[in-house]
């Protein structure tokens, strides 16, 4: 297996992953409108020649309490075709995906996800950081991971994601 930066010719493969993961044409939809844009970062699982998975990060802001700009992301979507679900592709695209984003220089990433699997790669609830979703969900699915220690000190306030999530809700 191999996890690598998206390429080109990656587009339609990542598109079908995405739809059949999901069982909807939203993540697709959102990956497309989002590709492209400073700072966004897509990665892809490679099995067997084939795309079997793929991992999107988008910038996100906090509006609210903050003492300086912070470089931060938003992990969404990470997709797996079905066939290729619960043997690791989503965590090692976790892992190696975070890794390159700590290296480029980002201090922290969101994800609204199930607690019980982005708890294992170190997410925590973001109001235990003092920050809260834009969007009404239960706190323990809005998770925080600083990929620098105390990157998140004397931040607080609303995470807000670009505007192309809201229009592929």
């Amino acid at each position: 297996m191999e996890i690598r930066a998206e390429k080109l010719e990656d587009v339609k493969e990542i598109r079908a992953v995405n739809v059949a993961a999901f069982g909807r044409e939203n993540e697709a939809n959102l990956v497309d409108q989002l590709r492209g844009i400073d700072n966004t970062f897509s990665f892809v699982a490679i099995e067997s020649e084939q795309i079997v998975g793929h991992i999107f990060f988008s910038p996100v802001e906090i509006i609210g309490g903050y003492s300086e700009q912070l470089i931060m992301l938003g992990l969404a979507p990470l997709a797996v075709l079905p066939q290729y679900q619960r043997q690791g592709f989503g965590s090692l695209l976790i892992r190696h995906s975070l890794k390159k984003c700590s290296d480029l220089g980002y201090k922290a990433v969101v994800v609204l996800g199930y607690p019980e699997y982005y708890s294992r790669f170190g997410f925590i609830s973001a109001k235990d950081k003092g920050l809260k979703c834009e969007y009404l969900v239960p706190d323990d699915v809005f998770m925080v991971l600083e990929l620098q220690n105390g990157a998140l000190d004397g931040y607080c306030g609303t995470v807000k994601y670009r505007s192309e999530f809201q229009e592929c809700e």
